[in-house]
């Protein structure tokens, strides 16, 4: 099961489980739409992995399946890929 948490780690903006503008690579890093295409280019930055939108899990399903309260920043926010 995905962890969805919830903020962007370059710029910690909010993404509740709900939301379409989280992006995500394979180890489940997460990042905002806006960082993951102007910033980091569609890479993580941490695996170099692709960023992909994450699925939004039904609404109905985080009573028992909650989103990650955990959140992960990057104290300094992310580098610009070149």
């Amino acid at each position: 099961m995905l962890e969805l948490r919830p903020g962007c780690e370059c710029c910690d903006r909010d993404l509740p489980p709900g939301s379409r503008d989280a992006m995500i690579c394979s180890f489940e890093c997460t990042f905002c739409a806006d960082c993951a295409r102007d910033v980091l280019g569609g890479i993580c930055p941490n695996c170099g992995g692709e960023l992909v939108r994450r699925p939004v899990r039904p609404e109905a399903k985080l009573a028992a399946n909650p989103a990650s309260t955990k959140r992960v920043v990057k104290p300094h926010g992310c580098a610009r890929r070149t």
